[in-house]
C-alpha cells in the first residue's frame, strides 16, 4: 500500500521537484516554538504507516472556541517555521494546525504528490473526529492546491481560503484531475481566493482561470496590487487580517 501511494503521478521529474523544495524549506528546528505555552507537538500515522509530525496552536480566546483551522503552507515551508505566526487566528478562538509534508521537515515518507493528498485527506478526517464545531482550511501556494484535491468529495460545512495557488498541474505533467480550477467548489459562497498582483513565484497569469472558476462559483476574491507571494512579500501581517475579517465575517461575527 505504502508503494503505491509513493508512486510518482507527475512524471519522471516529481521526485526532483519534490526534493527541490524539501531542500529549499530547510532542516525542522522545534527550538522555534520551545517556550510557547500554547502550542502542541502533534503527529498522525498515515494508512501507509508514516509518522506526519506538526503543531497545534491552542485557542487563547476568552471567548467559546468557534473550531479548527487547519493550515497547509507553501511547498517550500515547514510547520516550525510558520506556527507561531497564526497566533492572530488563536486569539479569535481557532485551533490551529499546520503539519510538515510528508518527506518534509520532521515527518515521514518519501515526496510525492499522491501520497501528500492522501496524507491531507487523513488529516482532514482526524480532526472531523476531535468534535469541533465548525471547520476551516487555509491553503497557501501548493497548500491551496492540496485542499482543492482533498476537499473536492467532501459535503461537510466548511470555510475555505485558498491564497496564491496556480490554476493547473496538468501544465507539469500531473493528470488533469488534480488540477485547481477543476476541483473548486461548485457554490464557493464560504470561500475566499486571495492573488497578489506582485506575485513573481504563482503569477496572476497562472492563477487567472482559478480566480475566474472562483468568481462564477460566488467566491469572494481579493486581488491586493501590493500583495506577492505568502510569507516573502512582507505583507503576512495585512493579509493575515483579510483572512481573519473573512472567518469573522462568515462566522457571524459584529
Amino acid at each position: 500500500m505504502g508503494q503505491d501511494l509513493e508512486q510518482s503521478i507527475c512524471g519522471f521529474k516529481e521526485p526532483f521537484i519534490f526534493w527541490f523544495w524539501s531542500r529549499a524549506a530547510g532542516d525542522a528546528d522545534p527550538a522555534r516554538v520551545r517556550g510557547m505555552r500554547n502550542v502542541q507537538d502533534i503527529s498522525i500515522v498515515t494508512r501507509d504507516g508514516r509518522t506526519l509530525r506538526g503543531y497545534k496552536l491552542e485557542s487563547t480566546a476568552l471567548a467559546p472556541q468557534h473550531g479548527y483551522l487547519l493550515v497547509v503552507q507553501g511547498n517550500a515551508m515547514l510547520a516550525d517555521q510558520i506556527i507561531t505566526d497564526f497566533q492572530t487566528f488563536a486569539d479569535i478562538g481557532y485551533d490551529v494546525f499546520v503539519f510538515d509534508y510528508r518527506g518534509y521537515g520532521r515527518s515521514e515518507g518519501r515526496r510525492r504528490l499522491r501520497a501528500m493528498l492522501s496524507d491531507y485527506r487523513e488529516i482532514i478526517t482526524s480532526l472531523d473526529a476531535r468534535g469541533y464545531a465548525s471547520r476551516s482550511f487555509y491553503g497557501m501556494s501548493f497548500g491551496g492546491v492540496l485542499l482543492l484535491d482533498a476537499l473536492r468529495d467532501d459535503n461537510g460545512a466548511t470555510l475555505l481560503i485558498i491564497d496564491s495557488s496556480p490554476s493547473r498541474l496538468s501544465d507539469h505533467g500531473c493528470p488533469p484531475e488534480h488540477d485547481p480550477v477543476q476541483n473548486f467548489p461548485s457554490h464557493g459562497a464560504n470561500a475566499l481566493v486571495i492573488v497578489g498582483q506582485r506575485d513573481n513565484v504563482v503569477s496572476p497569469a497562472m492563477s487567472h482561470a482559478l480566480v475566474e472558476r472562483a468568481r462564477q462559483a460566488g467566491a469572494q476574491v481579493v486581488s491586493d496590487p501590493t500583495f506577492g507571494h505568502p510569507f516573502v512579500d512582507g505583507q503576512t501581517r495585512r493579509r493575515f487580517e483579510v483572512v481573519r475579517d473573512f472567518l469573522k465575517r462568515q462566522r457571524g461575527d459584529h
